[in-house]
This record gives C-alpha cells, sequence and structure tokens, in this order.
C-alpha cells in the first residue's frame, strides 16, 4: 500500500527539469512508469474475471469501530473502504498501480500537463465521468474538493500535506489547475492532488463538511453505500452504471456485486464469526490468533483455506509510543529505560510462536533503513547538527537489547535502572520510582483489544521491577480512537504503514507542526528542528539515492530520541476464507489486493452450497 490507513505515506512525480511542458498519461515519483500511454489493463489482474457474488470480511484498519459516513472530517470515525486505500466509493484523478512504488495513471483525468519542476500542473478530466446520481464530474467540483480537504474542517492528514498546494483553478468545465508554492518542494505535489477524493460541490451545499454523518455519500467511483449501521456493519453495492469501469485502471477490477465490512467490539470475535459464515475472510493480526485458533471442522475439511500471501511493502512501524508531551516522559533516558523493559526475544517464543521479526527502524525493510556506522552522505547531513544530537546519533545506529529469552532480562533491567537514575528517577524504601519532588513514575499503556493483554502483561511485569506503577487498560473502540486523536494517554500502541517513497505524509507523523494537531499521527509529539530538516530534505530529494541517504539520517535521529519502542512485524498477510473465491495469477507486491482483484467462483460457490446440505 502507499497509504496507510491507512495514511498513507507517499511520494509523488517529479521529472528532469526541461524547458517544455510534459502532457503525461502517469505521474511517478522520479518519472519512471511501467505501463505505457496504451495500456490496456494492470498486469496483476485477470481482465476477463466474473462480476458477481458478495464479500463479507472484518475490516484491517486500526480502528475497530466507525461511526460516520463522512469520510475526510477530522471529526468522527469512517469505515474501511470509504477512502484510500481502497477507494470503493470516491474516484480520484488519478488511480494508484500496485506494483510500481509510486505511479499512478489516469482515471477521472485523462492526462496532466505540467512543467518538471514548476509551480503548477493541469488535469483534463473526461467529460464523461459521472457520481452516483448522474451528474457530471466538473472541475468545480476537483477545487471544491481540493479547498474543503484544506479548510479546518478537515482531517489534519490532508491539511497538513496539502500546506505547500496554495490552489486549485477551474479552467473550463473539465479542465483543472494546481498551483504550488514557488520555494516548495516540488516532487510530492502533483501526485499528492491527482489522488485527492473527488467530492461533488452540489450534494455538500447545505451539508457542514466538517460533521460527522451517517448520510450515504455521493461519490463516483465503482460502489455505493448500500446500508450502513454505526459500529456494526457497512455494506458497498457495486454500480452497473459505473462510467469508468472499462478504463485501462479498472479493467479485471471491482468485481464483487457486494463488499460488506465487519466490525466487532472485541477482535477475538472474528473467528467464530469466520466459521459461522458470518464473513467470507478475516486476516489475523494476533500470532496466537493464527497459529491455535483455527481448528474447526471446515478448517479441517478444506472448506476453509488458511493461506500466507507474500506482501513486499515496507512493514511499517508498530510498537509502544512514548507521548513525550507528558512531564514524566519528556527525559530521552527514562523512555530508553522503559524501552528496555519490553523482552521481544521472550515474547516471540513464548507467546508469539516465534512468527515475528523484532522491528528496530522506522523504515523497516526499506532502503532507509539505517544499519551500522552512518556512512559519509549521512554525516554531511548529520555534522552541521552534532551540537544539537545525542552523541549515539553519529555511531552504530541504535538497535534494541537482544535477551536471551528466558523471561529473566537481569541484563537490560540493570541498565534501565540506571538510565533512571541518571534522569533523576530513584527507588524509595517501598520499591517504587520517585523523583527530587517525591511523585512516582506511572505509566499507563491502553489499547482497545484484549488480545494485547497477555502480551502488555509480562511486559507491565518488568516495568513494575524497575520500580516504575505501571498499568493496563482495555478501553472501548470510540475511547480509543478518542483518546488517540487527542493524546491523551502515556503509551499508545499503533503500527503505521510507510511507503517505499515517503513524502509530504511524513509531516504528519514526525514533524513538528502535527504535533499538537489533534488527529495527526504524530503519536510521540516529536517537534525537533533536526527531524523538521531531514523531513524536509526527504521531501524536496530530487532523486532516489539522496531520498534514501536522507531516511537513513532521518532513521539514526529518531532512534535516538527513544520516542517508542518497537515492536515485531511479519513480511506475509496471514489470512483464512471460505473456498468461493478465485484471484489473479500474480499478486501485486505492494498490496492485499482481495477486494478490488479476487472474484467470487461460481463452482466453487456451488460446492460450498452443496456440502452445506
Amino acid at each position: 500500500m502507499k497509504a496507510l490507513v491507512l495514511v498513507a505515506l507517499i511520494a509523488l512525480g517529479a521529472v528532469s527539469a526541461r524547458a517544455e511542458v510534459v502532457v503525461s498519461h502517469g505521474l511517478s515519483a522520479f518519472g519512471d512508469l511501467k505501463y505505457p500511454a496504451d495500456f490496456s489493463h494492470f498486469d496483476y489482474v485477470n481482465p476477463q474475471a466474473p462480476k458477481g457474488g458478495a464479500i463479507a470480511t472484518t475490516s484491517v484498519r486500526a480502528n475497530q469501530t466507525f461511526d460516520t459516513l463522512n469520510a475526510y472530517s477530522l471529526r468522527g470515525d469512517p469505515p474501511m473502504g470509504l477512502s484510500a486505500p481502497e477507494n470503493l466509493v470516491y474516484d480520484t484523478l488519478m488511480a494508484t498501480a500496485d506494483d510500481e512504488t509510486d505511479a499512478v495513471y489516469g482515471l477521472v483525468a485523462a492526462h496532466a500537463e505540467f512543467l518538471p519542476g514548476g509551480d503548477w500542473i493541469i488535469f483534463e478530466m473526461r467529460p464523461e465521468a459521472r457520481f452516483a446520481d448522474g451528474s457530471a464530474v466538473t472541475a468545480e467540483d476537483v477545487v471544491f474538493s481540493f479547498e474543503s480537504l484544506k479548510s479546518d474542517g478537515a482531517a489534519p492528514r490532508f491539511r497538513l500535506s496539502l500546506r505547500d498546494v496554495t490552489g486549485a483553478e477551474a479552467l473550463g468545465p473539465h479542465r483543472v489547475r494546481f498551483t504550488f508554492a514557488p520555494d516548495a518542494p516540488k516532487r510530492d505535489l502533483p501526485m499528492l492532488v491527482a489522488g485527492l477524493p473527488i467530492l461533488s460541490k452540489a450534494w455538500f451545499e447545505g451539508r457542514d463538511f466538517g460533521a460527522p454523518s451517517m448520510e450515504q455519500p455521493l461519490g463516483s467511483g465503482p460502489y455505493a453505500v448500500e446500508k450502513a449501521e454505526a459500529g456494526r456493519s457497512v455494506t458497498y453495492r457495486r454500480r452497473d452504471d459505473y462510467w469508468a469501469r472499462d478504463l485501462p485502471v479498472n479493467v479485471g477490477r471491482w468485481n464483487f456485486d457486494a463488499i460488506t465490512v465487519e466490525y466487532f467490539r472485541d477482535r477475538s470475535a472474528a473467528i467464530p464469526a469466520l466459521q459461522a459464515r458470518v464473513i467470507d475472510l478475516h486476516e489475523s493480526f494476533s500470532s496466537k490468533e493464527w497459529a491455535v485458533d483455527y481448528d474447526f471442522e471446515a478448517i479441517r475439511d478444506g472448506r476453509v483455506i488458511r493461506e500466507t500471501l507474500p506482501d513486499l511493502s515496507p512493514s511499517g512501524t508498530q510498537g509502544f509510543w512514548f507521548n513525550t508531551r507528558r512531564p514524566h516522559l519528556s527525559d530521552a533516558r527514562v523512555r530508553q529505560a522503559l524501552g528496555m523493559a519490553f523482552d521481544f526475544e521472550w515474547s516471540n517464543r513464548t507467546l508469539f510462536y516465534d512468527l515475528y521479526q523484532r522491528t528496530t527502524s522506522f523504515f523497516q525493510t526499506t532502503a532507509m533503513m539505517a544499519e551500522g556506522e552512518p556512512s559519509p552522505e549521512e554525516l554531511a547531513l548529520l555534522e552541521p547538527f552534532r551540537d544539537r544530537l545525542p552523541p549515539e546519533t553519529f555511531g552504530p545506529a541504535f538497535t534494541p537489547l537482544v535477551s536471551d529469552g528466558s523471561g529473566r532480562n537481569r541484563q537490560a533491567l540493570r541498565a534501565a535502572s540506571r538510565l533512571l537514575e541518571d534522569a533523576g528517577w530513584f527507588l524509595d524504601d517501598a520499591g517504587i520510582r520517585r523523583n527530587e519532588a517525591g511523585e512516582a513514575l506511572t505509566l499507563e499503556i491502553f489499547d482497545d483489544s484484549s488480545a494485547f493483554e497477555r502480551i502488555v502483561n509480562p511486559y507491565i511485569q518488568n516495568l513494575r521491577a524497575l520500580g516504575v506503577e505501571a498499568s493496563w487498560r482495555l478501553v472501548d473502540a470510540a475511547q480509543n480512537q478518542q483518546r488517540t486523536k487527542d493524546f491523551d494517554y502515556d503509551v499508545t500502541i499503533a503500527r503505521f504503514s510507510v511507503g517505499a517513497t515517503p513524502g509530504v505524509g511524513l509531516r504528519n507523523f514526525y514533524h513538528s507542526s502535527s504535533a499538537d494537531q489533534p488527529g495527526s499521527y504524530n503519536l510521540s509529539g516529536v517537534a525537533d528542528p533536526v527531524v523538521d530538516h531531514l523531513v524536509e530534505t526527504m521531501i524536496a530529494a530530487p532523486d532516489r539515492a539522496t531520498l534514501h541517504v536522507a531516511g537513513r539520517a532521518l532513521d539514526r535521529v529518531l532512534r535516538a530520541m527513544h520516542i517508542w519502542s518497537p515492536q515485531w512485524y511479519k513480511a506475509s498477510h496471514t489470512v483464512a476464507y471460505w473456498d468461493k473465491f478465485a484471484r489473479p495469477a500474480i499478486k501485486p507486491p505492494y498490496s492485499r489486493a482481495i477486494l478490488d482483484t479476487w472474484w467470487v467462483d461460481p463452482a466453487r460457490e456451488a460446492a460450498l452450497a452443496a456440502r452445506a446440505q
């Protein structure tokens, strides 16, 4: 995926600085496109895939509830499917290719016109584009969408990313121009605006864009919301009149007549739901669930298939995120000590069935992952800030201690105790860590998944052995989402996906502009001028080599700040599904591609029905 829920962290098209205007059917970060202008379909689809049938699945988003169908407002939490990466309801000017790291091709836009390195881009729109009510998609709708997504009522990820896009102008009914700040890096901006959802200006008249709403939205995409029950389920119905179904970016895609996303108060309810055929497909994110819980008759007799699908996308950043806004977590030595209490090796052997690898980097499994000593190129970026950075930034990249897996990680706890003492936290007679003012060192970890309790409890025991008054709190999904948006926590558990070509989205994670922006993904409250500089260096990188060097430098700085205790990753999707589906021979490397490229096989579905009788 080239978007997190996620969010997404995508970087966008710069090409060599030539004087003439370029007219192109697609855009990419550094000008390289796999597909020519006359391509017929993506390589990872079956262009003859039949349409029909339905799929019901669980959400793969972190949010395990929803309370609005307004996908782009700051307020409320929308369901999976409305926005990227699925984009079931809203079309964009250009569509992502999931077998390229950072490329998009014409959807509503037939082509783009731009001056390489210039301050503008023009999109020539297809006049046949229609919303689901039959009304035309016009340049005015694109302008309205841009202005709405940049307004105070929009989710911060848009406002932060769009800050260098200064305006949008309709040049005609189907021609729109975006302008960029003259002094801003231009690499990301063309693809950024090409990927914005297109909203109907007429539909939003008289409606508050920033307000949550369960009213079924109007889009121009392949599906429309058929029904939704807040916090329970949402069903999308394929539009037979979808205007773009025969475009190359859509051939072989969007094959299910209906897509239902089911939500459960507790994620552990998904396996019984699969067993009872409430859902057809489920992706497991729990090692215990994957190793132990798929023990029922339909698995044993082959009606339910349990499969590991390869995932070549960057593994993302999952961990315990420390809120540096809290005074007792503002010292990096304290955060480092708290991170050392997590014994991954013991957890992996005892709790995770050895299914995971330890995450060490904010850019794990990418060319931006720092390893060993900094290179001369990395040092060139870091040296101007030597007096503002911890000395360890200039040595081997910080890597968590590796334990012996025994569960008695005394070496790490002794080192952590020394760090706490250096930071002014000493044990009292009762074994509690206190500072000079007599305040106890407390730490609350919370999440909305009961599956994490067995993982967090051993961590809490180690923290208590250090004298930290640590506790675990299980909250419901709505509380989890609200507290996270408000930065109301000591430690939160989260995972973000990071694209292979990160760009302006980095501001939403680590830039000072997002540190106090409610709803941003800057969970730890990073607000550091060196980090800001390196983020902007990545955004402005003119080529992949420069991007990778800047990424490794940023990785070193963030790791030395100890803003998290990294958890784990696996380079695969672990899915189970009723044997009613077929799929293309090729899976794209950077996406699950289930909802948009799989289809129902009538013969397999009939065989399942016959066996159920």
